[in-house]
């Protein structure tokens, strides 16, 4: 990154570390017992340790980091979310992602060096699903906090996208795409419905921005290969770079219509 890029990310950073601390220090004991029934229907029981999820990789980015991709996933489950861990997508799902730039090199990025990776909500669940448990049965508090997390991160991740891009164009460096993987809940009646609608107005004056924007499927079950394999099995003529995006673009159009 350009000095410019560096000091607009630790601004981001900083503010998104203090805002999780925030959470987790005020709610904590509200949305534990929430998460632990939530899961017990459903998933194996594991150490609860951490209900509000800052992603500590950031803290290893540097001014030296070539930062070409911000990745979004949908919220920090049960690996990402172990005291020792607490680092985005680092389970099943996240393996995938990091498999796929290996096997891809066409694409120039590590995803565990060369990618910002944040969520829709900081607040863990085991499963995604499970946040609408959390909003159902906490009360309007719950309610409230989860829906203030995505608008946050909306907000804030849609300033940091477009900030580190108009570094790019007016002192160099590079200018990140934003991929928004976790398509199905996106849509409408979704569970981030209020995150895809101030990401969306967060870009409405900055066009050239938007179009480094792509929506995908979610890397968990495969998802997120099986589509894009399908997309260039009908589409021979493309290279995965530009099946990516045209792909990207597509489903974008489909969730922001």
């Amino acid at each position: 990154m350009t000095s410019q890029q560096f000091q607009i990310f630790t601004a981001f950073r900083n503010e998104f570390c203090s805002y999780c601390m925030t959470l987790n220090k005020a709610y904590k004991d509200v949305l534990k017992p929430l998460q632990i029934a939530a899961r017990l229907s459903d998933t194996p029981d594991y150490p609860l340790e951490t209900p509000v999820v800052y992603n500590t990789a950031l803290d290893e980015v540097t001014e030296e980091s070539d930062i070409r991709l911000i990745v979004i996933g949908d919220n920090p489950g049960k690996t990402e979310q172990r005291e020792k861990m607490k680092r985005y997508l680092t389970g099943q799902s996240g393996k995938i992602a990091e498999g796929f730039f290996t096997r891809n090199a066409e694409f120039n990025t590590d995803f565990r060096k060369n990618a910002i990776i944040l969520n829709k909500t900081p607040i863990h669940t085991a499963k995604t699903i499970h946040l609408k448990y959390l909003s159902k049965n906490g009360g309007l508090e719950i309610r409230k906090i989860i829906s203030e997390s995505q608008l946050f991160m909306a907000e804030k991740t849609a300033k940091l996208h477009q900030d580190l891009c108009a570094a790019a164009r007016t002192s160099g460096g590079i200018a990140p795409e934003l991929w928004l993987v976790g398509y199905a809940e996106l849509k409408e009646n979704g569970i981030f419905g209020e995150y895809k609608s101030c990401l969306h107005s967060s870009y409405k004056k900055m066009d050239e921005d938007w179009q480094r924007v792509y929506v995908f499927q979610h890397f968990s079950m495969n998802r997120f290969l099986i589509d894009l394999k399908n997309f260039m099995g009908k589409h021979k003529e493309l290279g995965i770079i530009e099946a990516a995006h045209e792909l990207g673009t597509i489903h974008k159009k489909e969730i922001f219509a």
